[in-house]
């Protein structure tokens, strides 16, 4: 699958904005309800470079794969880079992207979902349940040593 290709793919999803933003980023963004899930790099020396989230566990199989890095400054969030989208299989791809943006819809509240899937046919609904972000860890009200500072008992 060729840039030109994978843009049309990006495009067909329901409620994708597409957007570019000129420097100093130069990239093309693809979004649903303003949560990006793919990006290109529109400038040289990273031209037509792919970006995309993965889950944490294909983002480990990803980058041991020759031509696919973390994403600058975006890698701790599970980004990954594709430098030559030739290089993978399309159907690999189309598989990683659809991941992408069902996690970006999944980040958006049900009413926005219903929005961005309104126009879709009921087999694209299915096949694009969102994917729910990961429930962040609860944060204890004190630090473990707070107490023993304070002079308190535990």
């Amino acid at each position: 699958m060729d840039t030109h290709a994978l843009k049309k793919v990006c495009r067909s999803y329901p409620g994708v904005e597409e957007k570019l933003h000129a420097a100093p980023s130069n990239i093309l963004v693809y979004s649903v309800g303003g949560k990006f899930f793919a990006y290109f790099k529109t400038s040289e020396p990273e031209r037509w470079r792919f970006s995309f989230r993965a889950d944490a566990e294909r983002f480990l199989e990803l980058t041991g794969i020759p031509g696919i890095k973390p994403a600058r400054f975006m890698g701790r969030h599970h980004w990954v880079t594709v430098v030559d989208v030739r290089q993978m299989p399309a159907d690999y791809l189309r598989e990683l992207v659809d991941w992408s943006y069902r996690r970006a819809l999944g980040n958006l509240s049900r009413k926005r979902q219903a929005e961005a899937l309104r126009e879709a046919s009921a087999a694209v609904r299915e096949r694009l349940t969102p994917v729910a972000p990961p429930k962040a860890r609860p944060r204890s009200l004190t630090h473990p040593r707070s107490a023993h500072r304070a002079g308190g008992r535990s």
